[in-house]
């Protein structure tokens, strides 16, 4: 009986010396991986920094590569204890799945935002135009963009439809051309309009002359003879330019007697007996 009782007592020692070690190989195997995780987040974030990655994507990207190395360093943990780790892979491909069909569409603008921050269509300041809604970029968040409209509104626009659309930029470039088109009347002078046209564009500092402002006649319509006009500015002084021609053009075609015609139509009325 002592015999039996020495042997278990020596078989839980043995035991306990052999898991005892693989604990302890284990946890200090967790201690030390945690300190070389914070390091190598730590280092992969500079990294990104000096890449030019934008801000924004930064903290996104570390939280990501944090949480895999996480994951790797808990199976190892895991297996140097002793236990079977197919259990837990088996469990954690379970999990991801069911969280990836909850959040199909969340993910979606995850993926987005990571597209947009990293492809920099537009940044914040830009005046730009996405699936029909216009506005300046506000913010562009990991999940939405934020849009301020003309007349202070916030537009809200998911990421994953956002880098799957047609994006215009109306900003990025530091210059664009104006276009206008003026009408007169068939009676009036054409030489003269298209000199007071020109005589405005190259007057004005915010107008580039080269390449030189286009004035010429572009169409002959129903009512009025159409004067294509064309110059470039700065994109910054695109709207002021646009108002400012616009006035300056009507008030001096006033004073010279310019007409800017607009659609006519004759009625005649038949008496029939």
């Amino acid at each position: 009986m002592e015999t039996s009782l020495q042997e278990l007592w020596n078989s839980i020692n043995e035991a306990v010396l052999i898991y005892g070690l693989k604990v302890l190989g284990a946890l200090i195997t967790l201690i030390i991986g945690s300190w070389v995780i914070k390091k190598l987040v730590k280092t992969f974030g500079k990294t990104l920094t000096k890449k030019g990655v934008d801000p924004t994507l930064i903290p996104t990207l570390k939280g990501v590569v944090k949480v895999a190395l996480w994951a790797a360093l808990i199976l190892a943990f895991v297996k140097q204890v002793g236990i079977e780790t197919s259990g837990f892979i088996a469990v954690f491909g379970a999990a991801g799945l069911a969280i990836g069909l909850a959040l199909q569409g969340s993910l979606s603008n995850f993926a987005g935002g990571i597209l947009i921050l990293t492809i920099k269509p537009f940044k914040a300041g830009d005046f730009v135009e996405v699936n029909g809604q216009s506005g300046t970029v506000n913010s562009v968040t990991i999940f939405n963009t934020v849009l301020k409209t003309p007349d202070n509104k916030t537009i809200f626009l998911p990421n994953g439809a956002v880098a799957g659309a047609n994006i215009t930029n109306f900003t990025l470039e530091p210059k664009r051309r104006w276009d206008k088109v003026f009408g007169i009347g068939y009676d009036d002078d054409f030489d003269k309009a298209k000199q007071i046209i020109l005589d405005f564009l190259q007057a004005d500092e915010r107008v580039h002359k080269d390449p030189a402002p286009f004035v010429r006649v572009g169409n002959l319509g129903d009512s009025s003879v159409d004067i294509t006009v064309r110059a470039w500015v700065d994109s910054s002084e695109y709207w002021n330019v646009n108002w400012d021609m616009i006035e300056k053009v009507k008030k001096e075609f006033d004073k010279q007697g310019i007409s800017i015609p607009y659609p006519q139509r004759d009625v005649h009325i038949y008496n029939e007996k």
